[in-house]
């Protein structure tokens, strides 16, 4: 398969999220799990990867900054394209968080492959604050997406 930029982004950016979408503290996610099964539905030989740091003659999956909070970096791979995004390992406030646990930086590098797959489109408009794409979704009606708005608004 002869993949573009381009032709990624049109696939991907076409997929409407919104039914996957879950909200905390006012902010909106997708679910690692769901976005990448439908990532590996359209380009079954994607793959992914975390940048590593060496510090202290240690290698971390984590970059850590001199105030002690750190931040993840993740690279898709498909064919032979490749996108990168970082995050910050943060609270639920989206502060950094100095000296973070093992488990902070595990949820913090999903929530990072989430977003780098938004880099390819994939909910893209979500990190916009938008809950829907901008242009309507192939295979939906028009009534079906009608009543998905109305259904929104009403939340």
């Amino acid at each position: 398969m002869n993949n573009t930029y381009e032709a990624v982004w049109k696939t991907l950016s076409n997929i409407d999220v919104s039914e996957h979408i879950e909200r905390k503290m006012n902010l909106s996610y997708l679910s690692w799990a769901w976005a990448w099964g439908t990532l590996m539905k359209h380009y079954p030989s994607a793959n992914y990867k975390f940048n590593t740091w060496e510090r202290e003659s240690r290698v971390y999956d984590v970059m850590y900054y001199p105030d002690g909070s750190a931040s993840v970096e993740c690279i898709i791979t498909i064919g032979e394209l490749h996108r990168t995004m970082w995050l910050p390992v943060m609270d639920n406030r989206n502060n950094s968080i100095s000296n973070p646990s093992s488990r902070q930086i595990s949820d913090t590098k999903m929530r990072c492959l989430v977003k780098c797959m938004a880099m390819w489109g994939l909910g893209h408009y979500i990190y916009a604050g938008e809950d829907v794409p901008q242009e309507k979704p192939k295979g939906l009606s028009v009534q079906h997406q009608e009543q998905r708005a109305k259904e929104r608004a009403n939340a």
